[in-house]
Formats: structure tokens, sequence, C-alpha cells
């Protein structure tokens, strides 16, 4: 028996239970699925449901559960979970519908629409985190995931090897990130807040999934996923200033303590920067553990993100300087490459 005839039988059973099974044969339709394990399917039943097979070896079901509850009685639209089996990683969830964030920016769209979804970040962010059963995006995990980049990034894909000298450089800026990220006020973190995982739906709320991966954490972490899209991009006087109105917001409703510009910039920026090294490895990772190839078309833009905010600042200058100079020629050898410098311009 195929793991689809099996979540099929999980299915059926499930809507016999409840009595939604459509009056025909039950029909899964396989959606595009994501960086992850799981695999989407859209029921033809009277109501809007999506199956999912999220193996629990890989995948955090229980988060994904607890949060999708939190999440709405907060009022965020996070689908309606109707079933689950942690044992086999089956889950009923409501269809959510609408289109990709990403499919609805223009450029005279994105204003409201950024402004849609930024409400929504800061109710997220508003959830009190005292007694939340997450774990904390402290030093070490901050690490681990900047790891990806010295262990995917540079080695296999690129194939280079770091010297003694250039690890320790590397780790002294992967430290002076770390230390801005603990300088933030601490919120709900999504994790991966970005035009894919937003659904805008007409007269409706946005809809908000992949959150299994949530923590507490950086209050800049989820906005530079959403400004500092790795699929979109935007002009960074644009950006600064979208992010600059939000830090007013987060004042406002008593998520921070009001600071300067230059401060919130900064933990902007590096919190970006910290993400991007991150997906730099993660989308290498993708491509070579996993055979998902299209990340490979996204790595220009990262790249861009990443020398943009490494030449901005004194401190990061020899990392960006040594990444043109020893990781740029490498990249530009690879099939994916095309000029960093102009990747995600219209």
């Amino acid at each position: 028996m195929t793991a689809v005839t099996e979540l099929q039988q999980w299915v059926h059973t499930t809507l016999s239970d409840k009595g939604w099974l459509p009056s025909g044969p039950l029909l899964l339709t396989p959606l595009q699925g994501d960086a992850g394990f799981r695999r989407y399917y859209r029921l033809n039943t009277e109501a809007h449901l999506i199956a999912v097979e999220a193996p629990p070896t890989t995948e955090k079901n229980e988060t994904f559960v607890y949060l999708a509850n939190l999440l709405r009685q907060q009022g965020i639209h996070a689908p309606e979970v109707f079933a689950v089996d942690y044992d086999r990683g089956y889950l009923l969830l409501e269809d959510l519908g609408g289109k990709l964030l990403l499919d609805c920016l223009e450029p005279d769209t994105a204003h409201c629409l950024y402004g849609e979804v930024i409400t929504d970040l800061l109710r997220i962010q508003q959830v009190p985190t005292k007694n939340l059963d997450l774990a904390d995006y402290d030093q070490p995990l901050l690490r681990q995931e900047m790891g990806l980049f010295e262990d995917w990034f540079i080695p296999q894909l690129l194939g280079y090897t770091l010297t003694t000298e250039e690890r320790s450089m590397l780790h002294g800026v992967f430290q002076k990130l770390e230390s801005l990220a603990a300088e933030q006020p601490q919120v709900l973190v999504h994790r991966d807040f970005h035009s894919r995982n937003l659904l805008i739906r007409d007269g409706l709320a946005p809809g908000i999934v992949d959150f299994q991966d949530g923590v507490i954490g950086p209050i800049t972490y989820d906005l530079v996923s959403l400004l500092r899209d790795c699929y979109v991009r935007w002009p960074v006087d644009q950006v600064e200033r979208w992010a600059l109105a939000y830090g007013n917001m987060a004042v406002e409703v008593g998520l921070m303590r009001p600071v300067t510009q230059e401060t919130f910039l900064r933990w902007f920026n590096w919190m970006g920067l910290q993400r991007h090294l991150k997906v730099l490895g993660i989308f290498a990772r993708l491509h070579l553990r996993d055979g998902k190839d299209s990340y490979l078309n996204d790595l220009p833009l990262v790249i861009r993100y990443t020398l943009e905010v490494a030449e901005a600042y004194s401190e990061l200058l020899p990392f960006a300087d040594w990444f043109r100079e020893r990781l740029l020629p490498l990249a530009k050898q690879q099939a994916w490459y095309r000029d960093y410098r102009t990747a995600g311009n219209p």
C-alpha cells in the first residue's frame, strides 16, 4: 500500500466520522510542496479542506497544531485543525484558499498588502510569551542556523575550503550577529514569515501558514523575513521606510521601548544578514541533499542582500571583502549564477 493510499484511507475514515464525505469518489489533488518534507492535497469536499502528510521524523506537527490553535485564539487566521494522527503524521486542515502574497505583489499594491500583513504580524507578536511552550531563538540555535552557510554553501556547493583564519573571521561575524539578536525585545516568532507563506483573500484577513518552526526570539526577525524576502525585492529606501514605520507601531502597542532609527535599522539589517546566511546554506542543502533545484535560482538575490548589509557597516566590511574575493568567483562558475547586483530587479 502506497503512502498516498494510506493517507487517503485515513482521510476517508475521518471524513466519514464527521459526515463530510463527498457524494462521489473522494479525490486528493496534490498541491505544490514547500522546502520541507510535507505533502499537501486538496480534497473535493463541500467543506474547504486540505490533507497533509507530514512525516513525524522530520516535521514538528505538535508545534504546528499548538500554534495553529494559539494564533486562532488571538484572531489570526491560521488554518483550523480538524483532525490529526501524530504517529503517522497526517493532518486534516482548513483550506484557507486565496492567492500567495507573492503572486499579488505589484508596485501599486505592495504598500496596502504589506500594511495588512504587518498588522497581523503585530498581533502575533503581542501574544504573551511567558508561558509559551516554545524554544528560545537563542545563541546556540542562531549559530546552528548560520552553520549551514559554513557547512553547505561554502564547502559543498562552492567547493571552497576555509582556512583557520577564515573560519575565525566567520565565527566573529556570527558572534556579532548573535549578540545583536539577543539585544532586541523577544517575541513570538513565526520564523518563515514571507510571501510564499501568506495568503491574500478577497475581503478577509490574510491567511498564515507554515509556522511549525515558531520560537521566542528577536522582534525584527519576521519583519526582515517579510520585507527582505528571498523571492521578491523592493528598493532599499522603501524597505527602510516600511521597517521604521513598523518600529513606530511596535512602540505604540508596547512591544518595545523607543530606540533611535539607527538602532532599529541595525537590529533589522543584522537580523536579515543572519537569516540570509542561513538561507544560503538551506538553499544549497535543498539542492544537494533533497534534489530541490529550483531554490538555486533564488541564491543571487540572497547574495545581494548579504553583501548590501555587510558593505553598509564597517564592522562587517572584512567579511564583505572576503565574500567578494573568495566566494563570488566560485559562485560565478555555477550554472545558477547571475549578476547578484541586479538580482530581484523588475
